[in-house]
């Protein structure tokens, strides 16, 4: 169930809803008909603008094609006199030009495509009002916290004796204004994670990628030591790098970008300058825009969008690249097969030098290993063979398991011939391929001498 909203009985939500089909508008009314709001409808832009010049709307949801004006262009209006009010664009367009003008001009809150789904519809429009019931209560706290400042700064003038007896209260609120202000600056990375979780929506739970993201380059960060800035940067980055493919099918966005046929795989290729598009007219995410613009440079340089080549590229850029395929490896969105976490570091380590930065790969690395909580990944003396590679005397650093989670060999276990043998047979039978985790000789003769 969706967030409600803090709307009292006697404080109800103004919604209202524009569609050129009166009947649009009366399925709309049905569905909306329980939720605590005061519901308006219009079927014109005219009509609808009248409306908000009389009296004060919480929320406005527009179709995109209109019989006097464009969704697009109304909500950039409703923007232009009335900000305050949380705008929504309800549209079976498949323009991205269109969309694009009302994220950009409009400054929408977001889009939902027709026909809608009532539970998403109905989680929107929650959402959107209690994201505004937030937005109030802290402007009315920011308010409140100015008007405490100026009457501090007035009693400072007009009791110069009564300084001594009040510096640790003013200390106190200069503190919490400091903090405040800090907030205000957080608030656009707070606000992207946000926007990432309902851009999470339009994928199957299994596919979603962005929380996982955002948590391994926050890892990184802490592990690195980023400052401030360059953490919000590659926040932001990791939390809207894929903004750019809300416009595809729902197959085209759950399908693995390797098995993408020709005219997607165009549009595949153009995603990363497209979210650049739709976050540059936003100045404090220029930067983070400018990562997610070359998140799909190649250190060979056969990546795009500009063809860019090793140091040329970003750091925070390759750093982006590095965390989404190691999380999109496991979610199937690049190859066929979904691999497990070890599968995809060994394939980002194979491709070193070529599609990844060779000087930050062992560092990546090491920053998964602290991610996935998994000792064995991050230790120099342990190294992974296929079965085949396997010798008598090897001792296992890891557990071993079937695809089917079946435990096969316990960490610690000493190889023989027989046993190797009768891996390899196995992994035959079964079609499977393994990757066995395996100490170091110099370990293993420290053990067995």
């Amino acid at each position: 169930m969706g967030e409600s909203v803090a709307f009292t009985d006697t404080e109800r939500a103004v919604v209202l809803l524009i569609d050129a089909h009166p009947q649009v508008l009366h399925s709309l009314t049905h569905l909306l008909r329980l939720e605590p709001f005061e519901l308006h409808s219009a079927t014109c832009a005219a009509d609808a603008l009248a409306i908000l010049a009389s009296q004060p709307v919480d929320l406005v949801m527009s179709a995109a094609r209109l019989p006097d004006m464009d969704g697009a262009s109304l909500l950039a209006h409703i923007h232009q006199h009335y900000p305050h009010t949380v705008r929504i664009l309800l549209t079976s367009e498949t323009d991205l030009t269109l969309i694009i003008k009302a994220i950009n001009e409009g400054e929408i809150y977001r889009y939902l495509s027709k026909p809608w789904k009532d539970e998403e519809l109905l989680l929107a429009l929650r959402q959107s009002l209690a994201h505004q019931h937030s937005e109030r209560e802290r402007a009315r706290l920011e308010q409140l916290i100015q008007q405490q400042n100026d009457a501090l700064k007035q009693l400072n003038t007009t009791l110069e004796k009564r300084v001594a007896s009040r510096t640790s209260e003013l200390q106190q609120t200069a503190d919490m204004l400091d903090l405040a202000y800090e907030e205000l600056k957080h608030s656009y990375a707070t606000g992207a994670e946000v926007f990432s979780l309902l851009a999470n929506l339009r994928l199957p739970r299994a596919k979603q990628t962005n929380r996982q993201i955002i948590e391994l380059v926050r890892t990184w960060c802490v592990a690195h030591g980023e400052d401030c800035a360059s953490n919000r940067d590659l926040t932001m980055a990791a939390a809207l790098y894929n903004i750019g493919k809300l416009s595809w099918s729902d197959s085209m966005m759950a399908s693995p970008s390797d098995l993408l046929h020709s005219s997607d795989r165009e549009r595949y290729r153009a995603y990363p300058a497209q979210s650049e598009s739709l976050l540059m007219t936003l100045e404090p995410m220029k930067d983070a825009a400018r990562l997610i613009r070359h998140h799909q440079e190649r250190w060979d340089g056969s990546g795009f969008p500009d063809h860019l080549k090793g140091e040329a590229i970003p750091a925070g850029s390759r750093l982006l690249k590095l965390a989404v395929d190691f999380i999109e490896l496991q979610k199937g969105l690049i190859l066929e097969r979904q691999m497990n976490s070890d599968e995809a570091l060994l394939y980002i380590r194979k491709y070193a030098g070529r599609l990844y930065d060779p000087l930050l790969v062992e560092d990546f690395v090491q920053v998964c290993a602290t991610y996935l909580n998994d000792v064995t990944l991050g230790d120099p003396n342990v190294k992974v063979l296929g079965t085949r590679e396997l010798e008598e005397g090897m001792v296992l650093a890891r557990n071993l398991n079937a695809d089917n989670g079946m435990l096969l060999l316990n960490a610690g276990k000493v190889l023989n011939l027989p046993l190797v043998d009768k891996l390899i047979a196995f992994e035959t039978m079964e079609g499977a391929r393994y990757s066995v985790f395996i100490k170091e000789h110099t370990e293993i003769a420290a053990q067995h001498p």
